[in-house]
């Protein structure tokens, strides 16, 4: 299924735009503002970047138990998590295939089956259909040339890595395993770690009045740490920061990682048997297009960018530990304190991007230009999204990475 526009359907402007986005970063311009401010541009980032290749959907938090839905709306299609009865999440379209009513209109448990409020035909949690009260009339369940079995749910690929729904609404995205391989191989030593959730002080939810774009390129750089996070500065300074470039994700990273708690709070308990880099080092990077990605010694986090039109963007934020120790009641200050810190940086950004997207209504803004030094993960992003916009996803040219 294509479903991303041909190049011909890009203005000779935009097209233009893009591709001195691509230049080398010396002389390379940004992202024109209409990509931050334009619905007409919106919509054909929609298709070339989000139903053109995988793209985070939610967390599978958002359906801990077998038997429970959640509907999500995502780039225009309204799709439904679910948690079937081998434990298994899978990510269907949430529409009646008999008259396309919204099966799900909020987070529930349904036990072994999905109901839809329309006419009562039911489907299992896999997506079969297997009840349609009266369609061949009054007390007939069903009807000559009719098979149940043709008829099911639209099934949506997707795939589950480090507590996160993916999902390639093109159905012709390269396999998961090769678009996360790169960053799970940078990561391979918390493959196998528990992700431990303890509940509301593992959530953060913030909004933006501005385009999602803006905050993921914001979390790419360290550049704006001494202005916008001055205390975060002092104990983790940008000499100690190092950049972090990749086809596929960008970021930074710190070597001086070293929470602290009030008193003589224990520490939170580290993930086992870690290489000597990760006692002080923690990394963070965006994973293109739309989750931002947190890792530590002691805990990491992932934030789901979701886009709610041009110049609106919603942050979902969530917190998983290492060690099921952290649980105890021992450990709820730390918690506590770890949630309010990140919570703390991301209000601080939240005047950073808004003021910038202020700014890109300005006909005296054309982009901007990048530090060669300092802004390589940002150029590295806005490169991914300029190659999308002229090529589409599945048919970005591939550019090695530094």
């Amino acid at each position: 299924m294509d479903v991303c526009p041909r190049s011909s359907e890009i203005s000779g402007t935009l097209a233009v735009a893009m591709e001195q986005v691509l230049e080398p970063i010396e002389t390379a311009r940004g992202l024109p503002n209409a990509c931050y401010t334009d619905a007409a541009t919106m919509e054909i980032e929609q298709q070339r970047v989000f139903k053109d290749g995988w793209a985070c959907v939610g967390f599978a938090l958002d359906v801990p138990d077998r038997g429970d839905l959640f509907p999500i709306e995502f780039s225009g299609s309204q799709l439904l998590l679910t948690r079937n009865t081998d434990d298994v999440v899978q990510v269907f379209h949430n529409v009646c295939r008999h008259r396309g009513r919204i099966l799900v209109e909020a987070s529930i448990n349904s036990g072994k089956v999905i109901i839809c409020p329309y006419h009562s035909w039911t489907y299992d949690l896999d997506g079969q259909l297997i009840g349609t009260p009266h369609i061949g009339g009054a007390g007939k369940h069903t009807c000559p040339g009719f098979n149940k079995n043709d008829i099911g749910l639209c099934k949506v690929r997707s795939a589950e890595w480090f507590g996160l729904i993916f999902v390639d609404l093109s159905g012709t995205a390269q396999p998961f395993a090769d678009y996360i391989k790169p960053l799970a191989e940078r990561w391979k030593v918390f493959a196998e770690v528990d992700l431990v959730d303890t509940g509301a002080d593992c959530r953060i939810e913030i909004e933006l009045d501005c385009n999602w774009k803006l905050a993921v390129e914001n979390y790419c750089e360290a550049y704006h740490l001494p202005w916008v996070h001055p205390e975060l500065n002092r104990y983790s300074p940008l000499e100690q920061h190092y950049g972090i470039v990749h086809q596929s994700y960008s970021g930074q990273g710190s070597r001086c990682y070293e929470p602290k708690f009030s008193g003589d709070a224990p520490a939170i308990p580290n993930a086992a048997n870690l290489p000597p880099f990760w006692h002080s080092g923690a990394e963070y990077v965006a994973l293109f297009p739309n989750v931002l990605l947190g890792l530590h010694r002691d805990h990491f986090y992932a934030v789901l960018i979701q886009p709610d039109g041009p110049c609106r963007t919603r942050e979902r934020m969530q917190i998983y530990y290492f060690d099921r120790r952290v649980r105890d009641h021992g450990y709820h200050p730390q918690r506590i304190a770890n949630r309010e810190l990140w919570q703390s940086i991301f209000v601080e950004d939240r005047a950073a991007v808004e003021s910038m997207q202020r700014g890109r209504h300005s006909i005296g803004f054309d982009g901007g230009i990048f530090s060669p030094v300092m802004d390589q993960p940002t150029h590295a992003f806005h490169s991914w999204i300029a190659r999308a916009f002229l090529y589409g996803r599945s048919n970005s040219p591939v550019v090695a990475s530094p």
